[in-house]
């Protein structure tokens, strides 16, 4: 029987990083992955694939329409086939990048399906049934999140897909049904949009985007819908029937009213995500997770002595990046040293075009909870890098502490903000003034000085809208 001290239930990236940074500390660590690769959810059929198709739809789109006005003149051809082709490599390059760090930092992959045995034990079952149990000090739970199911709809990845099936159609649906105007469907809706399909995204809220800033995510909603995008906000989808050609939607109104159907060659099922935390055997060590399938932790310790859990399984943003850094704050707490995250400081970022990105507080947080602010506000349309790049749809905004000036929330939606956030994650960990952003010289002329801008206009001396 393998002993280590570190067992990691799940190689995505909460688990994959867990066990580099074990692997660095000097423990002994073996990460469970059932998988044929490495890397998850998030590098599989996630967050890399979307980001390949994301980016290839758009300079397809660019060539069918912005190109011309550069004054280069194209008539692409979508090759479909070979898009999906070069998604699929960049892929495999990055899942062979972890398998490297692994031998570089002396972490096991047992490869299998891994339950908890009872305290200090994993069993391992391998694709051809044989069973392994590893002792372990620690046992970290990193086994991610699945797409959440809804009543009457069916997904069997051909006419009805979940996220993972719309990354793989074989041809451009002539119309796409998206339910659910989250960033995984509003995403992926796009990428088919761009690349020719008719999109219509149905939502049980009035709103898309929940738990975006209120503002932000209405002019987002505008720039979808000048781009093709069409909205049936309110309604609930209450059955779907696939056939061979299509499927049959049906719909009401949330607030009550006639029923609907709507047709479409695709549907695609994207109303959120939810914890894998099923048959992991978890009731050998005392753990119960909660109704909607969450495990309840305290600095990542779970109730059960040397079992831990991280990413989408325990409760905070179900993101790629917050479960990487639970895993170097728990690897680091089980190694002895001081680990913690900072929830509030996880930045969220939509890529589509234009991006949205945002951090901290919203302005519905910050009245709910009685805070007195001041909001800078910078439109794109002043940004002379935004001009001469033909983008300037959107803008930065900045919420600081009416009193001491403390940046509160940030929240972007334009060119490339996902790469812009940063700095104020670097200030809001700080806990900097609106002012520390106004007065720091930005290099000109660059997208980021919209985001000085709207720190200047804080304190009401923007200088260049």
């Amino acid at each position: 029987m393998a002993q280590y001290d570190v067992v990691i239930i799940g190689g995505g990236p909460g688990g994959y990083n867990a066990g580099i940074r074990a692997g660095q500390l000097g423990l002994k660590v073996a990460v469970v992955e059932k998988r044929g690769t490495l890397g998850g959810t998030c590098l599989n059929v996630g967050c890399m694939p979307s980001k390949a198709l994301l980016h290839a739809s758009e300079l397809y789109d660019a060539a069918n329409g912005e190109f011309a006005t550069l004054g280069i003149d194209v008539k692409p051809t979508l090759n479909l086939v070979q898009m999906m082709k070069q998604k699929a490599e960049s892929v495999t390059a990055l899942t062979k990048g972890i398998e490297f760090l692994f031998k570089k930092n002396k972490v096991d992959w047992v490869k299998g399906a891994g339950r908890i045995a009872g305290a200090g034990k994993v069993e391992v079952t391998a694709e051809d049934g044989s069973t392994t149990t590893l002792e372990a000090t620690n046992i970290v739970i990193a086994t991610g999140s699945e797409p959440s199911p809804l009543p009457g709809v069916s997904v069997d990845q051909k006419r009805i897909v979940d996220s993972t099936g719309a990354l793989s159609l074989p041809e451009v649906p002539k119309s796409l049904i998206v339910i659910g105007a989250g960033i995984i469907g509003l995403e992926l809706g796009s990428v088919w949009r761009r690349l020719g399909a008719e999109v219509t995204v149905v939502e049980y809220l009035d709103r898309i985007t929940p738990g975006m800033d209120a503002e932000t995510a209405k002019a987002f909603q505008r720039a979808l819908t000048k781009q093709g995008m069409k909205f049936k906000l309110g309604s609930k989808v209450t059955g779907a029937k696939a056939g061979k050609s299509g499927v049959s939607l049906t719909v009401e109104p949330v607030a009550g009213g006639a029923a609907e159907t709507l047709e479409a060659d695709h549907v695609l099922l994207a109303i959120g995500r939810r914890p894998y935390t099923e048959s992991l055997g978890l009731e050998s060590v005392g753990i119960t997770p909660d109704k909607r399938g969450f495990i309840e932790t305290d600095h990542f310790r779970t109730s059960a002595p040397g079992v831990w859990a991280v990413g989408d399984a325990i409760h905070g943003p179900m993101l790629a990046h917050k479960a990487e850094e639970d895993a170097v704050a728990c690897i680091e707490l089980i190694a002895g040293k001081a680990g913690h995250v900072d929830y509030n400081l996880v930045p969220s970022v939509v890529y589509t075009a234009p991006e949205v990105a945002w951090v901290g507080k919203t302005e519905e947080q910050l009245k709910e909870e009685g805070r007195a602010y001041k909001a800078g506000k910078f439109p794109f349309s002043a940004n002379s890098r935004a001009k001469i790049n033909h983008e300037t749809e959107g803008f930065v905004k900045v919420l600081a502490d009416a009193a001491t000036d403390e940046i509160l929330g940030v929240h972007m939606i334009g060119p490339q903000v996902g790469e812009m956030i940063g700095e104020y994650c670097v200030a809001m960990a700080f806990r900097a003034a609106s002012e520390d952003i106004a007065r720091i010289c930005h290099p000109h002329p660059t997208r980021s000085e919209a985001g000085r801008q709207a720190a200047m206009g804080v304190e009401g001396w923007t200088m260049q809208a």
